[in-house]
């Protein structure tokens, strides 16, 4: 079951909300996965044919940001036996995401892996900190 939830923004709330020509900026954009736990938040950004040198991500009063750099294709000559294309589809362009994080999150301890073309970001939430209640004598 998906979870609505205010910690960030509703895709949907976007689409609906934005003129046309942002919807094909959304198409461009970088999809994401945004799950929680009783432990964690996790954002699964798909990124296929990256190499992990090519993101950047950063956190910045209480914004986490990930970006990551263009490819350009080396034009050379061709030489006698590369081969040549006779359709050529693969497209890599660049793409900010920014999400505002929750006050659980604990910014401090986030890690990022990436595997099989999906940037698998994780946000553990901070230890709540159980003030107990005590009496107050007065004098």
């Amino acid at each position: 079951m998906i979870k609505n939830s205010n910690l960030f923004p509703s895709i949907f709330d976007e689409l609906f909300d934005s003129p046309s020509a942002l919807r094909n900026e959304y198409r461009q954009m970088a999809k994401v996965n945004i799950s929680e736990t009783d432990k964690k938040y996790q954002i699964d950004l798909s990124a296929p044919g990256f190499d992990k040198k090519d993101f950047k991500i950063e956190v910045n009063d209480n914004t986490l940001t990930i970006s990551n750099e263009q490819r350009e294709e080396k034009k050379e000559e061709k030489k006698e036996d590369e081969k040549s294309y006779s359709r050529r589809e693969f497209y890599y362009c660049n793409f900010s995401r920014s999400f505002i994080l929750p006050e659980t999150a604990d910014s401090s301890k986030i890690g990022a892996e990436y595997k099989n073309g999906i940037l698998e970001i994780s946000i553990p939430k901070k230890e709540k900190v159980e003030n107990p209640s005590r009496l107050i004598n007065v004098k």
